[in-house]
């Protein structure tokens, strides 16, 4: 979804990574007409403020046990004095966040870092997606699959995502609106039904938990997304969904929701398993709240539980586990829920996504 980075910027603009620069520091702009060019565009775009690569899944352990989990990377150009030769210069910021929800734990574990691009320990290159934060990486090799390199605190994710399909550009060919501005945009496009094999490991808790130690399968979504721009002034989160169907259909919505409840924005793309896309917008998607779930730490409540309506199609998503929030105050300033969830309609189940809501506890500040 379109600037889940911005939560990471503001941080980092309160930990001094990013001034307010007294110069105009001129970022590229999206446009409509601007073709995405693989494999090129698999990697970063300095030019942009913005940027991250979001890859969500699900995966089966040995026992049939599901497993959600989640890596995102983000680059963010600070506005920094691009004239400014020193090594220490903060032009880019990296910033990586992983998750892992284990239904045998009943809640989420995660991990952060963010550091400045440089020295080959923090970098997010052109070309092709190769993006590092100390030992944790994302790269794509020439035969387009990905490998996920991840030592988090409590538990590690080495993992390789195959593509089975081909890239799917969301919005007007990539060109994906966010509000009813036009420059309220991004280039977007997904690569669902990824099939996914490696090894998970998570380290037993001080509170008895037990460790975990598997070699895992199941599939993923990957994200890619770049802007120079923040949402409309007036919304205060989103809601969004990443699903593979399990006839090789590739689901994903969104909806922006504004300061009076209603929507600023939304979008859906259904693409089914010969490539054919169906595209939905305005008022023929709606996410509707089916059961809330407040949480014990922070207080608030999230629709963990809703009917999501794509033009004649309904889908109602089930988390996993209730307790998917990810609790980033500490550093990012944010908390919000994301997680997996299975996709059903009629009780019978259509396949498994993943499910973002954001600003539910205090509206995001998109501006700073």
């Amino acid at each position: 979804m379109l600037n889940r980075a911005r939560r990471w910027a503001m941080i980092a603009c309160a930990c001094g990574f990013i001034s307010t620069p007294s110069m105009a520091v001129e970022f590229a702009a999206v446009t409509p007409d601007h073709p995405l060019v693989f494999p090129q565009d698999t990697g970063a775009h300095p030019a942009f403020r913005t940027e991250w690569w979001y890859a969500t899944g699900w995966l089966n352990r040995p026992d049939g046990k599901p497993l959600g989990f989640q890596i995102t990377f983000f680059r963010s150009a600070t506005g920094h004095d691009p004239a400014d030769p020193g090594a220490f210069a903060p032009s880019q910021l990296i910033i990586a966040h992983a998750a892992l929800s284990d239904p045998s734990l009943g809640r989420l574990v995660h991990d952060q870092k963010i550091a400045r691009q440089g020295f080959g320990l923090a970098y997010a290159k052109t070309d092709n997606t190769d993006v590092r934060l100390d030992a944790w990486q994302l790269v794509r090799a020439a035969d387009g699959h990905y490998t996920v390199t991840v030592t988090a605190a409590d538990f590690t994710l080495d993992l390789a995502l195959t593509p089975t399909q081909a890239p799917m550009l969301q919005g007007d060919k990539g060109y994906s609106r966010k509000g009813p501005l036009a420059a309220q945009a991004s280039y977007y496009y997904s690569e669902p039904q990824l099939r996914v094999s490696g090894k998970v490991t998570r380290a037993s808790s001080a509170k008895g938990e037990p460790g975990l130690d598997a070699a895992v399968t199941g599939s993923a979504w990957l994200d890619h997304e770049w802007s120079s721009t923040v949402l409309s002034s007036d919304a205060t989160g989103w809601d969004w969904l990443g699903a593979n169907l399990s006839d090789g259909s590739a689901l994903m919505a969104f909806k922006v929701r504004g300061q009076n409840g209603g929507t600023v924005w939304s979008h859906a793309a259904l693409r089914d398993a010969s490539g054919h896309v169906s595209a939905f917008d305005g008022d023929q998607v709606n996410f509707t709240p089916r059961r809330t779930w407040r949480s014990p730490r922070t207080g608030t409540s999230y629709p963990v539980s809703e009917t999501v309506r794509t033009g004649a199609l309904t889908w109602q998503l089930d988390p996993l586990m209730d307790d998917q929030e990810l609790d980033s105050s500490q550093s990012t300033g944010a908390v919000y829920w994301e997680g997996a969830v299975r996709v059903s309609r009629n009780g019978e189940t259509l396949g498994h996504g993943y499910l973002e809501l954001t600003g539910y506890g205090k509206a995001l500040k998109l501006e700073r």
